[in-house]
């Protein structure tokens, strides 16, 4: 019976020894289940469960888009399925964002929740865009399947919009992007204007890596003569207004 009583309570030290030291487990493990070529990650500090690192810079596209300091909690049940969920909380400058994320493969992501605000200036560095003002996103879901999205839902908004005309800055408006994806189907969005002196509506489709733009750009007043002779460019005349109609891939 001492035996038995022995044993029972050494498998008991032995089960609180190995809780401790899960509990923690330093916050540099959690570089070991995220994508190293996605995700870099640098100072950390905490534990693996609720930590934090200086310095996070994600894959976007041909570079990394810098997310500065990011806080996350992870759910220790999710490691037990395969598919690590994360709380994240990241801030550099005004650049903002917050969000649930689960991983579910090296290139299978998905968000939940997220609210984020960063300037424009961060789509000058993948977009030859001379455009400034603040985009905001909020997500209610968006799975990425090999950096392509797979199912989605949320919003976009780009607020006090403005184009660097060579000449001085020309301000737009604000404008929203309501879009939605169901899963095997096509990415679809409708822009709406939210305020501004120029307005824009229209639709943008993303089968894959294949894009269908069609947007008509106006205003209840003459456009700027810089603005039409820039549009001008890339679209056509109808009326007052100027529709752009592109496709292609990326």
């Amino acid at each position: 019976m001492r035996v038995v009583s022995r044993t029972l309570g050494g498998l008991a030290l032995g089960l609180l020894l190995l809780l401790c030291l899960v509990a923690l487990a330093p916050a540099r493990l959690l570089g070991l289940l995220l994508p190293s070529e996605q995700i870099m990650l640098g100072g950390f500090s905490g534990t693996l469960w609720r930590g934090s690192v200086s310095r996070c810079l994600v894959r976007a596209g041909p570079g990394y888009v810098h997310m500065g300091a990011v806080q996350w909690r992870l759910q220790p049940l999710s490691l037990l399925l395969f598919a690590p969920r994360l709380g994240l909380d990241s801030r550099w400058g005004a650049q903002t964002l917050s969000a649930e994320m689960v991983l579910q493969g090296q290139q299978d992501i998905s968000f939940y929740d997220l609210d984020a605000s960063f300037s424009a200036d961060l789509v000058r560095q993948f977009v030859p865009l001379a455009l400034a003002g603040t985009l905001s996103l909020q997500l209610q879901q968006l799975h990425l399947r090999d950096a392509l999205p797979e199912q989605a839902a949320g919003r976009l908004v780009w607020q006090n919009g403005v184009w660097l005309a060579p000449d001085g800055p020309l301000p737009l408006g604000s404008y929203g992007l309501d879009f939605r994806q169901d899963p095997d189907g096509p990415l679809r969005g409708n822009v709406v204007t939210l305020s501004g002196p120029v307005e824009a509506s229209g639709t943008v489709e993303l089968v894959g890596r294949s894009y269908d733009l069609d947007i008509t750009v106006g205003g209840p007043n003459t456009l700027d003569s810089r603005l039409q002779q820039a549009l001008s460019l890339v679209a056509r005349p109808e009326g007052q207004a100027y529709r752009i109609k592109l496709d292609g891939e990326f």
